[in-house]
């Protein structure tokens, strides 16, 4: 009897072993990913960037609540609202949301890790998406790529358990993580993409699509979703005409020199060893030598980056528009290279990551205060602006002290729109955004086009020179002002400033 007992028990006692194990780990990592995000929220205090204009523009739209504006889903605007309405409009603020986003979404690859390989996999997973390079150069900036990691990692886990279990509570989760991830971003839609690929390859779970809680999942991200869409119709399909026109299909086809370019860069987003490993394991794939877990994870990983090669080979393709694949790819990688012994290369690929990341830390901490070898500026892009919202304010004032003032600012593309919004975001003086032709190219066209009834005078306000299209409307009033503002040791941007009137205007 006493025999029989014990046999009962030994299961419990492993369970609670193998439980206990787990919060073991967890808690390791919890300690390294704090330590990692303290430095990170100390380097964005000190970042020497100013706001890219997609920042500034995402901080634009947080301002005006809505299901969806021109170039992106929602979600975006909603984090960094939540973030300024409790630390404020700084720059700091603006960003802070993206390293804590990351860290959610290491302690996640934990977890759906733990479930495929164990707890010390886990562990490892969720220290090396922490330190790859792409993550570690995203924690400085804010962009949509952030919250779509996160859902895109939730979504996975809830998926491996929606397969391996009865519950509702996982089709729950997919499909709200589903959801959110459209509302990031719409490649979000690749994990359908991906989900199928992996029945197809599967034939244990080619069932797996007319499974009733894998369409509760997608029924309840459909939900999720409507009301962008809905926002769409009501704009003209503004985010998707501008998606379209992102994958630039008009332009001249079939540029192999720009699918080489992307798959270059895949070195340097996940790491050139973590790369290699992949791309080893994706032959081991095509010959058929893949465990369960592995073949899962593969097949949300190397799918979307082979459809971005072919976008890329068409037209063109961005380093960060195959990020998803490297949430499956990063557990994936490091189980691999524990199995197969690989622990030179592991943690070469460690030191690697971690030199990379404490270099770009560097860089936006000293940005503007050196170049590269060559003379560029690498921060080039993300400088200058907060100088020029200074030159446009001076003028305004200027035109207030001698008693002329200026009724409305007029910036002639989206940069300048969107970086005078946020830091001329104190100044009553409204900012319109010049718009030619009837279809607007940009989220400020749509919103805020300069109308007839708007109030005069006007400060034009352009880089190097005003559209031609612009004596259209308007003609000067005074002479031009021509200023060379600085962005970068070695780089300058020439600021247009033109006090104008209507053509009509007498």
């Amino acid at each position: 009897m006493q025999y029989w007992a014990a046999k009962a028990v030994e299961p419990l006692v492993a369970g609670e072993r193998a439980a206990a194990k787990t919060q073991a780990w967890f808690g390791r990592l919890v300690l390294v990913l704090a330590a990692v995000l303290a430095v990170r929220v100390l380097a964005l205090a000190f970042n020497g960037t100013d706001l890219f204009f997609d920042e500034a523009q995402y901080w634009t739209w947080s301002q005006e609540p809505a299901f969806g504006y021109y170039s992106k889903p929602p979600l975006i605007a909603w984090i960094i609202a939540g973030s300024t309405s409790l630390c404020g409009d700084s720059e700091f603020c603006v960003r802070l949301p993206s390293p804590v986003l990351h860290t959610m979404t290491a302690l996640m690859l934990f977890w759906l890790a733990s479930r495929l390989y164990g707890p010390r996999e886990g562990f490892w997973s969720g220290v090396v998406f922490a330190m790859l390079p792409g993550v570690a150069f995203s924690a400085n900036i804010i962009s949509t790529d952030v919250p779509l990691l996160l859902f895109w990692a939730t979504a996975l886990y809830a998926l491996y358990v929606l397969i391996n279990k009865r519950s509702w509570w996982a089709p729950l989760l997919l499909g709200i993580s589903l959801g959110f991830g459209l509302n990031a971003k719409y490649a979000m839609a690749y994990f359908v993409v991906c989900t199928v690929v992996y029945a197809i390859a599967t034939p244990a779970h080619r069932s797996l699509l007319a499974e009733p809680r894998w369409w509760a999942a997608i029924i309840i991200a459909v939900g999720l979703i409507t009301p962008n869409l809905l926002w769409n119709v009501d704009n003209g399909f503004a985010t998707l005409d501008h998606t379209v026109d992102n994958a630039n299909w008009n332009g001249p086809l079939f540029r192999p020199d720009k699918a080489v370019e992307f798959f270059v860069a895949q070195f340097g987003v996940f790491g050139p060893i973590l790369f290699v490993s992949l791309l080893i394991i994706s032959y081991r794939g095509f010959a058929g030598r893949l465990s369960e877990p592995d073949r899962l994870l593969l097949a949300f990983a190397l799918p979307v980056i082979l459809i971005v090669i072919v976008q890329a080979f068409i037209s063109r393709a961005h380093a960060n528009w195959a990020a998803v694949s490297y949430v499956a790819a990063t557990p994936l990688v490091v189980a691999t290279m524990f199995r197969d012994g690989a622990r030179g290369w592991f943690h070469a690929a460690l030191a690697i990551h971690f030199a990379v990341m404490t270099i770009i830390v560097a860089g936006f901490v000293s940005a503007g205060s050196f170049t590269l070898p060559g003379g560029k500026d690498p921060f080039v892009r993300t400088l200058g602006w907060k100088e020029i919202a200074v030159q446009v304010r001076r003028e305004l004032t200027a035109g207030t002290a001698a008693g002329r003032p200026y009724r409305t600012v007029v910036a002639t593309n989206r940069a300048l729109t969107a970086e005078l919004l946020y830091y001329l975001r104190t100044t009553p003086v409204p900012i319109m955004a010049w718009r030619s032709g009837e279809r607007p190219k940009d989220h400020f066209q749509l919103t805020r086009p300069l109308t007839k009834g708007s109030p005069e005078p006007v400060l034009l306000v352009a880089l190097d020179a005003l559209p031609n299209d612009v004596w259209q409307t308007f003609r000067m009033t005074a002479s031009p002002t021509r200023l060379n503002v600085a962005a970068g040791p070695n780089s300058k941007r020439t600021l247009l400033l033109v006090r104008a009137r209507t053509v009509a205007d007498p």
